[in-house]
């Protein structure tokens, strides 16, 4: 009994869905595509998520094989998008970043094509299901939840780093100039005191003569 359960686990580890998951960097002022066929009457799903760069923003425009303008989003940071195909081809989604012209962007993408696959022998029946076939679709179920958990946590983390290290970026300019500021006050204030000295000699001279 054991050993089918460990067999199930393997199983509902290796099954998975036909899709891309990445994450990649968008320059600034450019736009880059991504291409994926999807076959007609298939399902797909596509989000995004701006992890770090500038407002975390981008243009996104998905299209589909004649071109055709199926989603489009201005200046968002994520959103989700589920379709069907209605042709089979080659579908476009594209990322711009036209609008910011100092500032790169990371993003993350998720394009999942096609129903995700039946547990091999629990989903392949009409019948009732065992309380073991029960607790396996549960534990298939919980581990899909723990996967996208973690895939949000890691863009949070990301983007907690990001800006960590902008702040600390900022921090270290703002004391080196501090410090520059005080070094130069100090010299000004040294040849000043100087010079006050300097022109005070000769008078002390004269009035010792008198």
């Amino acid at each position: 009994q054991s050993l089918l359960i460990l067999g199930l686990l393997l199983g509902l580890m290796v099954q998975c869905i036909r899709g891309v998951e990445f994450t990649f960097d968008l320059a600034d002022n450019a736009e880059d595509c991504f291409y994926e066929e999807i076959k007609r009457n298939t399902s797909a799903y596509f989000e995004f998520q701006v992890s770090a760069g500038g407002q975390l923003d981008v243009d996104v425009t998905l299209k589909d094989p004649q071109g055709k303008v199926i989603y489009k989003l201005e200046r968002a940071t994520f959103d989700s998008h589920q379709f069907v195909a209605e042709t089979t081809g080659v579908y476009t989604a594209c990322f711009g970043n036209q609008f910011s012209a100092f500032s790169h962007k990371i993003v993350y993408v998720d394009f999942q094509v096609g129903e995700e696959p039946a547990l091999p022998g629990v989903d392949e029946h009409a019948t009732v299901l065992t309380q073991m076939e029960t607790s396996s679709q549960a534990i298939h179920k919980g581990l899909n939840d723990i996967l996208d958990a973690q895939t949000h946590h890691r863009l949070r983390e990301a983007q907690g780093r990001k800006r960590a290290e902008d702040l600390n970026q900022r921090v270290m300019v703002w004391s080196s100039l501090e410090t520059a500021a005080v070094v130069l006050i100090g010299l000004v204030q040294i040849l000043v005191l100087r010079n006050f000295f300097t022109d005070r000699k000769p008078s002390q001279a004269h009035y010792g003569r008198l």
